[in-house]
Formats: structure tokens, sequence, C-alpha cells
């Protein structure tokens, strides 16, 4: 049994109310997705949810008006969001625990906009309808991801372990954007009011402050560009492809951290007494290993 399923089987064993066996049963097909009548009811929930989200995205499309098909479709889905919510209340073993827990705010608050609009009908309440789009995590469960905590722990790990590298990286990163800001607003715009002969008749300047030049430094370096700034000075530009240049030779820097993170750990978890590999004669695999890390052969 692998960590994920000892943590996910024992969180199980807390939550089970103690009886009647009604609740028991309903708590297993509600919270649970061991049994086909628990994965047949998360599956219906997962496309209620998606069913909820289309309805939510329509109504804001540009001249929709309240009412008609989608309002009741709308109230529809509430309504038996609310009948779930309530369930799952009556089901837990602590309601009060599930109430304040993650999924119990955000199945409330999925439900309570629609209802506040009754009461507020100008209230922008109702555009947090949408919060519905959150319990789309719940395919986690039915899709059994929770097996793959285990590869989820070693990559966290890894980060973990590559914190103070990755810390020095974004110091530098800060750095290079500040700089970089820094000049550019004095290139692009103190530089040309110095050299004009009449201040007053250069055009403004996209770069108004170092903030703003920053932000230009920032999206320049991750290479998105959006073109809202660019630079008009010959200048400027150069510096822009130098910062892109610097960008792309930036951006692998923390993902080699981490791969170098978790080839360590992968070296740490081999076996010793690990049989070797009969056709190259490597050694030193993993306990689980079935085929050789290197050639594939069978061991």
């Amino acid at each position: 049994m692998t960590k994920g399923e000892r943590r996910n089987r024992g969180s199980k064993a807390s939550q089970r109310p103690d009886g009647p066996a009604w609740r028991v049963m309903m708590h297993d097909v509600i919270f649970e997705s061991d049994t086909p009548g628990g994965w047949a009811f998360d599956v219906a929930l997962l496309l209620t949810i998606i069913c909820s989200i289309v309805v939510v995205a329509l109504e804001t499309l540009p001249g929709y008006t309240r009412g008609g098909l989608l309002y009741g479709l709308e109230w529809i889905l509430t309504i038996l969001f609310t009948i779930e919510y309530v369930a799952r209340l009556v089901c837990a073993r602590h309601p009060w625990r599930y109430a304040f827990s993650f999924w119990g705010v955000i199945d409330l608050l999925s439900i309570l906009p629609t209802y506040a609009g009754v009461f507020f009908a100008d209230s922008k309440a109702h555009s947090f309808v949408i919060l519905r789009s959150i319990r789309l995590l719940r395919a986690f469960r039915v899709l059994k991801l929770w097996r793959m905590m285990d590869d989820a722990d070693e990559l966290s790990q890894a980060i973990w372990k590559a914190r103070h590298k990755i810390i020095v990286f974004l110091i530098v990163v800060l750095v290079a954007v500040t700089v970089s800001g820094t000049l550019m607003y004095f290139i692009e715009h103190d530089l040309p009011m110095m050299l004009a002969d009449d201040p007053d008749l250069v055009p403004p300047s996209k770069f108004s402050s170092i903030p703003q030049s920053m932000y230009w430094a920032i999206v320049t370096m991750t290479t998105v560009g959006y073109g809202d700034i660019v630079p008009q000075t010959t200048i400027g530009k150069f510096i822009s492809a130098t910062l892109i240049l610097l960008g792309y030779s930036l951006i692998i820097v923390p993902s080699g951290f981490v791969t170098a993170e978790l080839t360590s750990s992968t070296r740490t978890a081999a076996d010793p007494d690990a049989p070797r590999c009969p056709r190259c004669t490597s050694d030193g695999h993993r306990k689980e290993a079935v085929y050789c890390d290197r050639c594939g052969e069978r061991l």
C-alpha cells in the first residue's frame, strides 16, 4: 500500500459515521468512489458541475437578460447542489468539521450567490457562482489520481530541497528586472527630453514610471511580449533584445535545479542489494524495479 492509499484510507475512516445503516450507506455513496454507487454519484456530480459552469458562462454573454431557459436551469442546478450539501452534512460523522473544511466552504459558496440574487437583485454576488468550477477538483478522487500522490510528494520534496537555489535565482531575476526597468525609464523617458530642444514637443513615452518599466522588463524577460509597451529608441531596442535572450537563458534554470534533486533522490532510493543487470551489468536499481533503467533488460 502506497503512502497516498494509507493517507486516503485513514481520512475515510475518520469521516465515516458509526450508524445508523442508512447514514453509513449514504456516506459511502456521497464521500467515496470505491463502490459502483459512489463512482456513479461522483461522475453525475462532475457532469452537473460542468453543466452549471456552462450555464453561468453563457449568462455573461452580451445581451443576456435574467429569465428564460438559462435562469431556470441555474435554479434547478442550485437546488440539486443544495440537496447534495445538506446530504453531506447529514451523513458526515462530524458535520461542523465538514462545513468548515475546504470542500464544505466551496460547496456552500457555490450555492449562496443564487439565493442572494433573490434578495439583492442589483448585487454582483451572482458572479461568484463561478466558484463551482473549483469543485471540478473532485475529479482527482473519481479518476483515482490520489494514487499518484507519492509522485507528487517526491516532486514537492525535490522543490523544497532546491529552495535555496530557487530563491537565489529569483533574487537575480529581481535585480535584473529592477536594473533594466530603471535603465529603460531613463533611456525612453528622460533621455529624449534631455536631448530635445523643446521638451514639450517630445511625444509622451509609455515608459511613464519605473514600476511601469519594470512591468515591461518582466513581460520581456519571460518572452510573453504583450506589445502594450514598446521601446522607440535604438538603445532601448538593443536592451530589449538583450533582455529577451537573457530570459531564454534563465527560464530553464529552475527546472534544472528540480531535475537534479529528483535524480539525486532516485539514486538515494536505489537498493544496494538489487541484482545486476544480466545484459549491461549495471547495479543500484530501485527496490521496485523490474527492468534495468539503462538497457531495459528484465532483472
